[in-house]
């Protein structure tokens, strides 16, 4: 199973005068942080809400230093379970920023198209090698023929 995990981090930024500037030094150094060994980390702002439900930017600015609140996302492969693609997300991304606070805010699971793929490739597969067994000589020439006439079929489709 993969899943795709949100983790919120707690940017601190220092010496900023607006919410915009605070945002783009914290992605920035986020983004250092992470880089090279975590280029696959997708770095977003993150979104704030009051207690009345009232949206505020993702940057709290106070005595020239912001805490900005950042979305970072990564596709966990091959895990049991959600709290297990959880478990790695935070300790990936928790060594690269140290001193960042992190929540898990989101995991969704993505659905295995390869997977899928493989196991109609292997049903196929075993239907063809079941069915050489069996046909006889002009049997494969009436698929070869019925193939031909598919494919204009196919190719009208895809145009």
């Amino acid at each position: 199973m993969n899943c795709r995990v949100v983790v919120e981090a707690a940017v601190p930024v220092f010496d900023v005068e607006t919410p915009d500037e605070a945002i783009r030094i914290a992605i920035s150094k986020t983004g250092e942080m992470l880089n090279p060994d975590l280029n696959y980390v997708e770095i977003n702002m993150g979104e704030r809400t009051s207690p009345s439900g009232e949206e505020l930017p993702p940057a709290f600015i106070a005595a020239d230093e912001a805490l900005v609140a950042l979305e970072l996302e990564m596709t966990v492969f091959n895990v049991e379970r959600e709290e297990h693609a959880s478990r790695i997300a935070r300790k990936e991304i928790g060594q690269r920023l140290e001193n960042i606070p992190l929540e898990v805010t989101q995991i969704e699971i993505i659905e295995d198209e390869d997977a899928e793929d493989e196991t109609d490739d292997e049903s196929a597969g075993t239907e063809s090698a079941d069915d050489e067994a069996v046909e006889s000589p002009t049997d494969v020439d009436e698929d070869e023929s019925d193939d031909e006439e598919i494919l204009p079929e196919f190719e009208d489709l895809v145009e």
